[in-house]
């Protein structure tokens, strides 16, 4: 997938559209209606998710975006899917830190809890990554063992996505997790088997879930802080994150500005200058907040 542009007369037409609905909202579930997974997102539909290079996208990138959508992010995680998304949808689009951007959207939630622990976008480059994006089902799930399952979007990446940028040019794409709560030890075989219908014998430890997505994607995941658990307990959050991360653990401190930060994330690691890249943001409370995300 991935064909259209997002330039084009026809998707800004449709874009101005949805733009309408989502700011006339009183509510999320104004924009996200769906009580239950849809089968266009459900992951045991989704045997292999291609990125690949078209006419109008000769040098595609792809760039999967993840959102926990559970409990514990509360009105955070209302916000970022009914304006966040949008505004790091638009931003990367708008600003392009990579030509030709293939966007995929995920909804994160926890394997051992919930009825729809991740859903899956095809990769557009056009509005239809908007329409697929209504699709979203916000379950406001999760459970009581301080994780969400953020490792699932790093197994499906590594295990059932392919991409142009890798196979004909040897470039990564980009993964982006957001979430709250500290990071998830073991995927289940269990787990595996209920979400992607396969028939798995062995835990996936996370850190072999990391290393199968980094084989083909930068992998990033960006704590908020300003989730409940991650104002409860900061210096565990931050410890376990940058155990496993390190540098690719960016801090948040303002979820009003997580276009931003992802897209600078970005062009840092496509070898723009970190201090141009804060710099180029002209309001003082996004430069503060990027420069804390990306460690500048």
């Amino acid at each position: 997938m991935g064909g259209g542009s997002w330039t084009s007369r026809e998707t800004q037409t449709s874009y101005r559209s949805y733009a309408k609905t989502v700011s006339e909202a009183r509510n999320v579930d104004q924009v996200f209606r769906k009580t239950q997974m849809s089968s266009v997102l459900d992951p045991k539909n989704a045997v292999l998710r291609e990125s690949c290079d078209g006419e109008d996208n000769p040098d595609s990138t792809p760039i999967i975006i993840g959102l926990d959508v559970t409990g514990s992010m509360g009105r955070i995680a209302m916000h970022v899917a009914q304006v966040g998304l949008n505004d790091i949808m638009t931003s990367i689009f708008d600003r392009k830190p990579v030509n030709s951007p293939h966007l995929m959207f995920m909804g994160i939630g926890d394997a051992e809890y919930d009825d729809a622990p991740l859903q899956v976008s095809q990769f557009e480059a056009d509005f239809r990554i908007v329409e697929q994006l209504s699709n979203l089902y916000v379950e406001r799930g999760g459970g009581g063992n301080q994780t969400e399952s953020y490792d699932l979007p790093w197994y499906f990446a590594g295990t059932r996505t392919k991409h142009d940028a890798f196979e004909k040019r040897g470039k990564k794409g980009y993964i982006f997790t957001m979430g709250d709560e500290l990071p998830p030890t073991t995927l289940r075989a269990s787990a595996i088997n209920r979400v992607f219908g396969t028939d798995e014998q062995h835990d996936v430890p996370t850190v072999e879930s990391l290393k199968m997505a980094e084989e083909k994607y930068h992998v990033f995941h960006i704590i908020i802080e300003q989730g409940s658990y991650a104002i409860r307990r900061p210096n565990e959050v931050r410890s376990a994150w940058e155990q496993l991360m390190h540098n690719r653990a960016l801090f948040v401190d303002n979820y009003n500005y997580l276009s931003q930060v992802i897209v600078s994330a970005i062009q840092v690691s496509e070898g723009a200058d970190p201090e141009q890249v804060i710099s180029s943001w002209e309001d003082q409370s996004i430069q503060q907040t990027v420069r804390r995300a990306i460690g500048a």
